[in-house]
């Protein structure tokens, strides 16, 4: 359980946007714009996660990392969201780095970090490999880690589920995976491994994959009780938790759309919770998440770019700077990305509930 100024946070099933990184003319960081989009999201329930891919955490320096990170706390606190739980991108391209990048981030007051494989040497890691990267930097990291499958970014590094729930097993220090990869078939086989009844009740039977917290107890069973199995998109985060288990997602459409995504992700964990789940409840889910289905295609091929230009457009961010050797988002292809149907659907919506809210 972290702490800050008296009060505990815990990992919970949930919804994380991961932040850009924001920049001035020249790529120097740019805090301020940072900290208010990181509390605007959090205020409506979006959790961050700080230094992902969305975050070019990659192009960023350990100092620069471990700056944001601790920006991140300290905006959090300083609006008073002290109970907000925020995932810090940890992951380098050598064990050695990801571990002192772990440790930089609990230092920095983040609550769980987030590893991807380091894909520079993919050919060289089989599963042996990874499944010892992954089990040295959680026994090293003060908090508790989490897996990030994404192969896109990972030099087609695609971890099965065999893998993963090796190292959920053998790792007490592991709390969880974020499944960029899309596999809905693999969430339910990780579920299947390493889920517990939402009461906290345990299965009787010790054959039985739901006894897996009381056969292998997480490390820090006060800040991260529980292993979560979250999706990488918002595309299927319905058929992931209503039909597979899952826990919530990690979403770059998290920073376009935070009420609309929060508001999904509520209706799906009613209608998994109730013993009688509403057919009215089912049908509002499913229209959402064909509104969102739709906007995640739009930005999914916008990327980093598209999100940053439509922020600065729409939001008030001053600029949309990418790092290079990524090129800024063109006027020209805004223009076109906001005309998307996808994107004005789900915006009509967003801006309903924001209405709603006031």
């Amino acid at each position: 359980m972290a702490a800050t100024n008296g009060h505990t946070r815990t990992l919970k099933p949930g919804v994380w946007a991961p932040i850009p990184t924001f920049y001035d003319d020249e790529e120097n960081l740019d805090l301020d714009t940072f900290r208010k989009h990181v509390v605007k999201l959090a205020k409506v329930g979006m959790q961050p996660v700080i230094c992902g891919s969305m975050g070019e955490g990659f192009h960023l320096s350990d100092d620069e990392r471990f700056t944001l990170f601790k920006e991140t706390r300290k905006a959090l606190d300083e609006a008073g969201l002290h109970d907000t739980v925020f995932i810090a991108g940890t992951g380098g391209n050598s064990t050695r780095q990801t571990i002192r990048v772990s440790k930089l981030a609990a230092e920095a007051g983040a609550d769980i970090a987030i590893v991807i494989p380091p894909g520079y040497y993919a050919g060289a890691l089989p599963k042996p490999a990874l499944k010892q990267f992954f089990l040295d930097v959680q026994e090293a990291s003060p908090i508790p880690v989490m897996i990030y499958n994404f192969p896109g970014a990972a030099g087609g590094i695609d971890m099965d589920s065999d893998l993963i729930n090796s190292i959920a097993l053998e790792g007490s220090n592991i709390c969880g995976v974020k499944l960029t990869c899309g596999a809905v078939g693999k969430l339910t086989r990780i579920t299947g491994k390493t889920s517990i009844f939402e009461n906290g009740e345990k299965e009787k039977d010790s054959s039985n994959s739901k006894s897996f917290s009381t056969k292998y107890p997480r490390k820090n069973k006060n800040l991260a009780p529980e292993f979560l199995t979250l999706g990488g998109f918002a595309d299927f985060m319905a058929p992931a938790i209503i039909g597979g288990k899952g826990n919530g997602a990690i979403m770059g459409l998290g920073n376009i759309y935070p009420r609309s995504l929060v508001k999904l992700f509520e209706l799906c964990e009613k209608i998994v919770n109730s013993t009688e789940p509403s057919s009215e409840d089912l049908k509002k889910a499913l229209n959402l998440q064909d509104l969102v289905s739709e906007a995640d295609a739009s930005f999914t091929r916008g990327g980093i770019a598209g999100t940053k230009y439509f922020l600065q457009k729409n939001n008030g961010h001053p600029n949309r700077r990418m790092r290079r050797p990524i090129l800024d988002f063109t006027d020209e292809a805004g223009n076109s990305l906001e005309k998307e149907d996808g994107v004005t659907g789900l915006l009509a919506y967003e801006k309903a509930l924001e209405k709603e809210s006031q």
